[in-house]
């Protein structure tokens, strides 16, 4: 569904609180709303196909999700918060995404335009992402944790994605002991766990090439933080994430 609303500008909250009421029901979870018409198969490449592949056990935990797909994404400026815009705004304020919580709706609002499908789906996975680790529990925390210390133990070099690289070094930097929990340690355990569950749900859903590097973590750590994921977040019949998980047909 989409609907007429010209070349304005509408603030995430301004789409939820105009449109809540007309997002269209994909699954128990989710829902949608357009701000453009788009074709039918196109909302499967952006919608259905990257839903259905995510880990029912990720889906047991989320709220209420709606996505609002919108030609381009612009960053608020400070007075104005993130908005929808049907003009690509500068490339200082051009954001793939925003999110926002209401009433126990998570909206994430997702610029489509000008951007490849895989691209756009590493940008859905990667919102999504930032929603799990609002909320993982204390377990999965716990676990994901004792990973992270046993890699700085070991002087791991590298990481998944450029969030996760900036602030293990700014640790690395900043503390002594880089085992410890302090809040530069939860801000860099948090953040690489939503960069390797983005390549984790990104993987699942398509067949991607992880980019090497010299900033790039080695294969054998990488591969055991997705077995962690995997564990804790098994994907859903009929998907794998890792190749030697694909059954025969």
């Amino acid at each position: 569904m989409s609907t007429e609303i010209g070349k304005s500008k509408l603030t995430l909250e301004e789409l939820v609180s105009r449109f809540r009421g007309e997002m269209v029901p994909l699954t128990g979870k989710f829902s949608y709303f357009t701000l453009m018409p788009i074709a039918e198969e196109d909302l499967r490449q952006y919608l259905n196909d990257p839903i259905a592949a995510i880990s029912p056990a990720i889906v047991a935990g989320l709220p209420r999700m709606a996505v609002i797909l919108a030609p381009y994404v612009e960053k608020g400026n400070g007075k104005s918060a993130d908005c929808a815009t049907f003009e690509r705004p500068v490339e200082s304020r051009h954001i793939p995404s925003s999110r926002s919580e209401h009433s126990g709706l998570v909206a994430l609002l997702l610029g489509i335009k000008d951007i490849e499908v895989a691209d756009y789906h590493y940008q859905f996975y990667n919102a999504l992402a930032g929603v799990v680790a609002e909320r993982w529990p204390q377990d999965t925390q716990e676990r994901f944790f004792r990973t992270i210390r046993e890699e700085l133990s070991a002087e791991v070099h590298g990481e998944v994605d450029e969030k996760s690289w900036h602030l293990k070094q700014a640790l690395l930097r900043r503390q002594t002991n880089v085992r410890k929990e302090t809040k530069l340690f939860r801000e860099y355990a948090q953040q690489a766990f939503e960069d390797t569950l983005t390549l984790y749900l990104h993987g699942t859903c398509c067949d991607i090439d992880v980019e090497t590097g010299p900033r790039q973590m080695p294969s054998r750590y990488l591969r055991r933080r997705l077995e962690l994921l995997i564990s804790l977040y098994p994907p859903p019949e009929g998907y794998a994430a890792l190749p030697e998980q694909l059954k025969p047909r």
